[in-house]
């Protein structure tokens, strides 16, 4: 048991060796763990409100946070430092996910807003407005063409950054749905929701 942070804890992700865990909270940061001596390694001072999400870049050493404070950043487990910052959400970002490639980030906020940036060309790609309803997480499909959005107002909104608009709507949540993930091959959808069910879309 780890008690590093001093309030909630509402994120953690392994790196992809499963030597390293990483966790964000409440209180402003981020840590990193190190799982083969049982210690932390670090700690990522930076946002100046609570970090929400944190997830590793795939088969590298830079990880993405977001943050109630409007941005979404990158830093370096080797370096210790912030590397980018990703500025343009107006409200909590609630999430931050990798494409399957690492050089495409989707960001989503609690006015309903998905972002999509080019961590390359380190701009935002495109945008697409769910609101006014809270966009509570968001999951690139194999492709990273495709992108749900878990929603407050209980739909899944599937977006094709490809095209810049909403492809499908899958309703049946019968209160907000605070989680989505493809499945590795993109063929299902499970999604889980304030209304105390879980469900397998294909």
């Amino acid at each position: 048991t780890f008690k590093d942070h001093i309030q909630p804890v509402w994120s953690v992700a392994f790196h992809d060796t499963g030597d390293f865990i990483l966790t964000s909270s409440m209180d402003h940061s981020v840590k990193l763990l190190d799982l083969n001596a049982l210690k932390q390694r670090y700690t990522f001072r930076g946002h100046v409100d609570s970090v929400n999400k944190v997830n590793f870049q795939p088969f590298s050493n830079i990880f993405a946070s977001a943050s109630a404070d409007k941005t979404v950043s990158l830093w370096d487990i080797k370096s210790g430092l912030c590397v980018q910052t990703f500025y343009g959400h107006l409200n909590a970002v609630n999430d931050v996910q990798f494409s399957l490639k690492g050089d495409s980030i989707a960001s989503c906020d609690a006015d309903g807003v998905l972002k999509v940036w080019d961590v390359r060309m380190v701009r935002e790609r495109n945008q697409l407005d769910c609101g006014p309803y809270s966009a509570n997480k968001c999951s690139f499909d194999k492709s990273s063409t495709i992108i749900a959005v878990a929603s407050d107002d209980g739909i899944i909104k599937l977006y094709n950054e490809a095209v810049n608009k909403i492809e499908n709507m899958l309703k049946g949540h019968e209160d907000a749905v605070q989680d989505v993930k493809f499945d590795y091959n993109s063929k299902m959808i499970v999604s889980c929701g304030s209304d105390s069910t879980f469900r397998v879309w294909q």
